[in-house]
């Protein structure tokens, strides 16, 4: 006898599951997540709250699918950097190309990230965000002393220090930062590079 789908199993509405998480996503980040309600984010969507348990069977699961859906496609971005076996400050240049990206593509999940992964680290569903943190920081931190060995980067570089400069600086920018504005991802991420690898003073 077949198994009988749960409904958020479905595979009819992949699309419509998807415009749901993008206004989950939407809510989440403006509002916060202990703010937020199933019936918030339904009437967001024009729906029912009890139509909403179709798709999702609580608002944990919804924001686990915006977290891990964000962080695979930033782990997969950074490792084909990686794969690509690049020189240290071309590496660095390219991460930093690719969390751009990622902004454009996800910047509420980025900025529910920044707000809420403090308090959500500590719980057993979320177990995968600190996981994430660990290969983040080894990854940001491995490429900085490579440079420095090198000779690529400055030898009285604080690394540390360095590591948390060019990470906050790039990832704060989900706070202002608008798909279709002025400047595309890539060239702000120009940008920024020109600032923190050459400096903006006049030579």
């Amino acid at each position: 006898m077949p198994t009988k789908k749960k409904p958020q199993e479905s595979a009819a509405a992949p699309e419509r599951r998807s415009e749901l998480l993008h206004t989950a996503a939407e809510v989440f980040a403006e509002q916060g997540y202990n703010a937020t309600t199933v019936r918030k984010i339904a009437d967001h969507a024009g729906m029912l709250a009890g139509s909403l348990y179709y798709h999702f069977d609580s608002k944990e699961s919804m924001l686990e699918e915006i977290l891990r859906t964000f962080l695979d496609e930033l782990w997969s971005g950074y490792d084909t950097v990686l794969d690509d076996d690049l020189g240290p400050r071309e590496t660095l240049e390219a991460l930093v190309t690719e969390s751009f990206r990622e902004i454009d593509r996800h910047r509420p999940a980025v900025a529910i990230y920044q707000r809420e992964a403090k308090a959500l680290v500590g719980q057993e569903r979320f177990d995968f965000l600190a996981e994430s943190q660990r290969r983040f920081e080894k990854t940001w931190l491995t490429t900085l002393e490579r440079g420095v060995a090198d000779g690529v980067f400055r030898a009285d570089l604080d690394i540390r220090l360095t590591y948390r400069f060019v990470r906050d600086t790039v990832w704060v920018a989900a706070s202002w930062y608008r798909p279709g504005g002025q400047h595309s991802a890539e060239e702000i991420a120009r940008q920024y590079l020109s600032m923190v690898l050459d400096g903006i003073a006049a030579r």
